[in-house]
């Protein structure tokens, strides 16, 4: 499945993977994949060395001296190559990094700062960064290997492998670089933008656990302890549920975790209430908890939403005035709350091989989810007949889909979309207009 791609239909659920923050480190940073690159094409090159040295002794063991110079006018000829490429190779790379700066740039400002993380992420764009600066190393090792000797008999090294290595990673960089660019001029698109978004927003939801339909809610007795943050203030990016769940067991207790996910902590506020016994010992719990400076997608149900209603925000204001892609955003947006308005919310709990309940992990309610995705967009596209033609067929679409429990929320941003309008539409035409239900706002 591309990244693309979104789901639809049932979201199947499993319990998430801890997020590891060196990984995540890595991932947000663009010094790994470079440095990986070229320490791995040095030692490719030793190699190629070593089977060029072989392969002129074996020549000059059999006496071979006539293939041994044909060998030697193909690296010749090759070197001429291998050279321009090297000094071409950094002007390229800096045509790569001043594309992902101007596409870095753009994106911030006319999306959200949040879909930067979007960019910096980028594999395409780390894969070529990291191809371009190995062909450029490449190229510099292979042009000292170079003999001055002409005469088969004295020759020592015939870089034929190596130059053949260097002509196999241009091409690799050539194609690379098409897919970059591809991929950037994608990246640039509000469209695609938004609709990756989307696609990581329902990976978040089929990895949150739906409980059984017939299992009831947990009954927790009163807090027996606390355990309080320690280390750097942050955003809670992830929690590591199965080493959670472990310790909970050992120990006897259930845990509840206090924040969010996407709550930012501080260091001696209380992230976990122990239910039924004592708190776990601190070395149990290090490594439980994954604080970091921005929210990620990782078990963040609410972040795709946020950035979504961040996109239509920034289309809506004065400097951009873009209702179209707002009603992009808000497309989405729908269909997020769609696959959710019959998934239980609010909480999360996760069980012991035994069944029994040992940690349970507070998520964004229905209530909370509806205002994430309209009340702000109401309020600054109240004046756009566009948006709240959009708005209300939406609302519309999930009315028919939500169960009668989960209405009210739904039903009172229609009520407070209607008051707005009629707050800035001058007359009862307007007003009908804009009140009108259209999926496509104005077409």
């Amino acid at each position: 499945m591309s990244d693309w791609t979104i789901t639809q239909g049932p979201l199947p659920s499993r319990r998430p993977r801890a997020l590891s923050p060196f990984r995540e480190h890595l991932r947000d940073t663009f010094w790994f994949a470079p440095t990986a690159a070229m320490v791995l094409v040095a030692v490719v090159w030793l190699g190629a060395q070593e089977l060029d040295a072989a392969l002129v002794q074996a020549l000059r063991d059999d006496g071979d001296l006539e293939t041994l110079s044909e060998l030697q006018r193909f690296a010749e000829d090759a070197k001429a190559v291998v050279s321009a490429v090297s000094s071409a190779m950094m002007t390229f790379i800096g045509v790569v990094f001043s594309i992902s700066l101007v596409a870095v740039q753009m994106a911030s400002g006319q999306f959200t700062p949040r879909v930067v993380r979007i960019f910096v992420r980028s594999r395409i764009t780390k894969a070529t960064f990291a191809v371009f600066l190995a062909t450029f190393v490449l190229t510099l090792l292979v042009l000292t290997t170079y003999d001055s000797s002409t005469d088969p008999r004295t020759v020592t090294s015939v870089p034929l492998v190596q130059s053949v290595l260097t002509l196999a990673m241009v091409a690799l960089s050539l194609l690379l670089f098409v897919m970059y660019v591809n991929t950037t001029l994608r990246m640039m698109r509000v469209s695609h933008v938004i609709a990756r978004i989307a696609a990581e927003s329902f990976r978040v939801a089929a990895l949150t656990p739906v409980p059984r339909s017939d299992e009831e809610p947990p009954v927790l007795g009163p807090v027996t302890a606390w355990v309080a943050h320690e280390g750097r203030a942050g955003v809670l990016r992830d929690v590591h549920i199965a080493r959670l769940v472990r310790v909970a067991r050992a120990h006897g207790v259930v845990l509840r975790l206090i924040p969010r996910i996407g709550d930012f902590v501080v260091p001696g506020t209380p992230v976990l209430a122990v239910h039924g016994g004592q708190a776990p010992p601190r070395r149990a719990l290090r490594y439980t908890v994954a604080v970091g400076v921005e929210r990620t997608f990782h078990q963040d149900l609410a972040f795709g939403l946020r950035q979504l209603s961040d996109i239509a925000l920034r289309a809506l204001s004065a400097a951009i005035n873009d209702p179209t892609t707002a009603v992009q955003a808000l497309d989405r947006v729908v269909q997020l709350l769609a696959a959710l308005s019959r998934r239980p919310l609010d909480t999360v709990v996760h069980r012991d091989r035994g069944g029994a309940v040992r940690l349970v992990q507070p998520v964004p309610g229905w209530s909370e989810l509806v205002d994430l995705g309209f009340a702000e967009v109401r309020v600054c596209g109240a004046g756009a007949p566009q948006v709240t033609r959009r708005l209300m067929a939406g609302l519309a679409d999930l009315l028919l889909l939500a169960p009668p429990e989960r209405q009210e929320p739904l039903l009172r941003h229609r009520e407070l979309l209607k008051q707005a309008v009629e707050r800035v539409a001058p007359t009862a035409a307007d007003r009908d207009f804009a009140l009108r239900p259209d999926r496509q706002g104005i077409g």
